[in-house]
């Protein structure tokens, strides 16, 4: 979904007005701030990860009640602060959050995809800058602007939300795109070292995906030839091929994905980890 409204360039003391803006926001994360009020971390099409304060959100009374929970996609009305912007009004455009939370999978898998957008759209990491290739660099402000970032976030949870496919699978297909985003495409249909023309029967993650029989490091995995099919499934969503796949190939794929989002992360998903314990 599209519409996000313009920033003024309104600088120093300028007036609420000029500080004042719209724009649909997807809701990453919140943390409690005093007794009443929230920090809400914000993914948006035009202006990157927002990080907001919500004021007295946290009382009964609240004017912005369930829009501001994680998952929703809401509309907002916000007042540009030195550290963090003010959210002054919230609309709900479409309550993905309500409908994910009915499932423990649904829910599981959309944490996951959460934590991964808000580090991949943060702007204190060094990599950021070099996403470029992908037209997003960090802003003058700092703020990494992710505007494919947002669409294939508001995609998965759209799809999470509406049971389209399992949930695992869906998580899986989005960590590989939102990766593939943000310039770390894995291949799994040719050598990721040398190009020759797959499939092939081993997968390294550090170099990228797929290895053919020339270029496989030692300790490289060998996976079933059903995983790697699914495994470039899921990244070029032929969904026909992965809603096939066998269990076995759910779980190697599950390894795989997730040692290869570690890599490129340098760190474990808590909301992933989590997910791995359950059956």
């Amino acid at each position: 979904m599209s519409g996000s409204g313009g920033r003024s360039s309104g600088r120093g003391g300028a007036g609420y007005a000029a500080n004042s803006y719209r724009t649909h926001a997807l809701v990453l994360r919140t943390y409690k701030l005093g007794e009443a009020d929230r920090i809400i971390v914000l993914l948006t099409p035009g202006h990157g990860q927002i990080r907001a304060v919500a004021k007295g959100v946290r009382r009964t009374t609240s004017k912005f009640g369930a829009t501001l929970e994680p998952f929703m996609l809401s509309r907002l009305q916000l007042v540009r602060g030195r550290n963090l912007d003010i959210i002054t009004q919230a609309e709900s455009v479409t309550p993905y959050g309500q409908w994910i939370a009915q499932d423990y999978d649904a829910y599981s898998a959309a944490s996951a995809m959460v934590e991964t957008a808000e580090r991949l759209t943060v702007s204190d990491i060094g990599e950021v800058g070099e996403l470029g290739e992908r037209g997003e660099p960090p802003r003058p402000d700092g703020r990494v602007e992710a505007p494919s970032q947002y669409r294939l976030l508001h995609g998965a949870l759209a799809a999470l939300a509406r049971g389209t496919h399992a949930p695992r699978l869906l998580l899986y297909s989005y960590l590989l795109r939102s990766l593939a985003t943000a310039g770390w495409a894995a291949s799994f249909t040719t050598c990721s070292r040398c190009g020759a023309p797959g499939p092939h029967r081993s997968v390294n993650v550090t170099l990228g995906g797929s290895v053919c029989d020339d270029c496989r490091p030692p300790g490289s995995a060998t996976p079933a030839p059903a995983t790697v099919e699914l495994l470039a499934a899921l990244q070029s969503g032929r969904w026909e091929v992965a809603d096939a796949a066998p269990e076995q190939a759910h779980r190697e794929a599950a390894g795989i994905v997730s040692g290869y989002l570690q890599f490129h992360l340098e760190r474990h998903l808590k909301s992933l980890s989590v997910m791995d314990q359950s059956p």
